[in-house]
């Protein structure tokens, strides 16, 4: 992999890159790298996983300005913190399109989809309460179901709004 630095004339930048511009933040190369790597992320690093992501481009860029940086664009809310019960702080690019988690506990594999049913019930929880919903986090701890012919497990499939996933994955 090649240790060059990530310029803005090298490519297009990244849709996270194109966010911290739009809040006014200073573009470092650094910054760029970091934003870079953010946006290319298939699953939710933590600072460490980040760092030693962004360190294969440029090797000069220490964790503390990982920290640093993440800790910038969490202000900027253009990125999103979750614990996902592992003890590590794991980060992902806030987007438009809601979606929720299902963690699972044993590999530590996240998750990412979306079901109408769950948001529907939200909204209706939150107006019989007498309170309009304008957000919310769900994530769901869970175990796979066993697989050895227990007919006692439910059959994920046989559920009404079947989840669909749309990302996922972890280190």
């Amino acid at each position: 992999m090649s240790k060059t630095r990530v310029s803005s004339e090298e490519s297009a930048p990244s849709r996270l890159e194109a966010l911290c511009v739009e809040k006014g933040l200073k573009m470092t190369d650094q910054r760029r790298i970091i934003a870079r790597v953010l946006s290319d992320a298939q699953d939710h690093p933590d600072v460490e996983l980040l760092h030693k992501r962004a360190a294969e481009i440029d090797p000069g860029i220490s964790l503390a300005t990982v920290y640093r940086t993440v800790r910038l664009f969490e202000e900027a809310t253009i990125l999103e913190r979750h614990d996902f019960g592992d003890g590590r702080a794991r980060y992902e690019e806030a987007r438009d399109d809601h979606h929720d988690h299902l963690i699972d506990i044993q590999s530590g594999r996240v998750i990412e989809f979306t079901n109408n049913e769950i948001e529907q019930l939200q909204h209706r929880v939150a107006a019989e309460l007498g309170y309009r919903l304008v957000g919310h986090r769900l994530e769901l701890y869970a175990v796979p179901i066993d697989k050895s012919g227990n007919k006692d497990a439910p059959d994920p499939m046989a559920a009404k709004g079947k989840p669909r996933i749309i990302g996922g994955g972890g280190e």
